[in-house]
């Protein structure tokens, strides 16, 4: 049976992710309950899958909107909703399969054991992750152990993670970025910022091919233009905050 919360939910941002969504979604509810999908904007009929599934499951709630607005806006759509139902942290996993559902409860419970932390997934790549992929993540995570003052941020970029959700929703109210591919890596500087510290797990990803059902939206140039932007904007912040940084560092 599941594991049931009443503050701790899952939390499935997905969009055109292809019918292997099906088994993503009974996976972690095989693990937690509830989990919510948020439909962002899909066109590749995984809507109608998803809600079919939910009317037969009390613990999967579909919520869909209208149009493709970016992952960290479903994320943003979906802790919204969910902090007027009780709900006070979510664990974000991609819903294409790359992600462990076996290890939500351990994430899970490392979050209940730490509520005022972020858990982040610390990704164990296997074989088949693109060489080009595994090493330009490195440079992401540089600039995000720099721009945190080396907080502990094990890995800026991997989507399977707990958030506390109040800070993380009034981060996001606060400025118009990270609604799209740069979600995830500037969601942790800025969460560090605010003093949400990182606890780091390790966990595995896979990196489906196109036979296993993988679905893929990075575009190479324009996702690495967006990080580029971002964390250009993220280095002035860190300039501004440095004395508090700094501060922050030395007294803790």
């Amino acid at each position: 049976m599941p594991e049931t919360s009443r503050s701790h939910l899952v939390l499935i941002p997905s969009y055109n992710p292809g019918p292997g969504v099906v088994a993503t979604v009974q996976a972690a509810r095989a693990q937690w309950s509830p989990v919510w999908v948020v439909v962002d904007g899909s066109t590749d009929g995984t809507e109608t899958l998803l809600q079919n599934m939910a009317a037969n499951d009390p613990g999967l709630n579909v919520l869909v909107l209208p149009h493709n607005q970016g992952k960290g806006s479903a994320v943003l759509a979906g802790i919204e909703a969910a902090a007027t139902r009780g709900f006070t942290h979510a664990l974000t996993m991609d819903s294409d399969g790359q992600h462990p559902a076996d290890l939500i409860p351990t994430f899970m419970a490392a979050s209940q054991a730490a509520p005022d932390a972020m858990v982040l997934g610390k990704p164990v790549f296997g074989a088949e992750a693109p060489a080009l992929r595994v090493n330009g993540r490195k440079v992401s995570n540089g600039w995000a152990n720099l721009e945190t003052l080396w907080m502990g941020v094990g890995d800026s970029l991997y989507g399977f993670r707990v958030y506390p959700m109040a800070p993380l929703a009034k981060i996001m109210r606060s400025n118009l970025f990270m609604r799209r591919f740069d979600f995830d890596p500037e969601a942790v500087v800025r969460l560090c910022w605010a003093g949400v510290r990182p606890i780091n797990i390790d966990a595995p990803v896979r990196y489906l091919s196109v036979e296993e059902g993988g679905v893929s939206h990075f575009k190479y140039l324009r996702d690495n233009a967006l990080l580029t932007w971002m964390h250009a904007r993220l280095f002035i912040g860190f300039l501004i905050r440095l004395p508090v940084l700094v501060a922050r560092r030395f007294s803790s």
